[in-house]
């Protein structure tokens, strides 16, 4: 079991520079993709339903609406696709997860910024 943290460790990409950020947060994502011999960089922005997992395997998950269709994707914290992530606006919600906005469309979707 320790030797598997080991080399965890000695292959753990050590993120610097992002920012800290919660659920309810506007964020944009600038992710890498690789599509044939060519590399792009995406911008996804969106709001952080939810941060899972601990260390090394922390993950969240970013929804936006794409032509009034929700869009969800995971993204590894670690991951060495992720250029940077900007925090867009600071919201201002009560629970971790926000499970609840998947059902609400129109105005009833937006959250409440958190004044700094």
């Amino acid at each position: 079991m320790d030797l598997l943290k080991v080399v965890e460790e000695e292959f753990a990409t050590k993120k610097e520079g992002l920012p800290a950020f919660n659920s309810g947060d506007t964020i944009t994502v600038a992710y890498r993709i690789k599509e044939g011999n060519k590399e792009r960089i995406q911008q996804y922005r969106g709001v952080v339903i939810r941060i899972s997992g601990h260390g090394d395997k922390k993950r969240f998950t970013v929804r936006k609406m794409s032509d009034n269709i929700g869009v969800e994707r995971i993204f590894p914290l670690e991951s060495p696709f992720i250029e940077n992530i900007v925090v867009n606006k600071r919201g201002k919600v009560r629970r971790a997860k926000l499970y609840y906005l998947r059902a609400l469309t129109g105005k009833k979707a937006r959250i409440k910024e958190r004044r700094m």
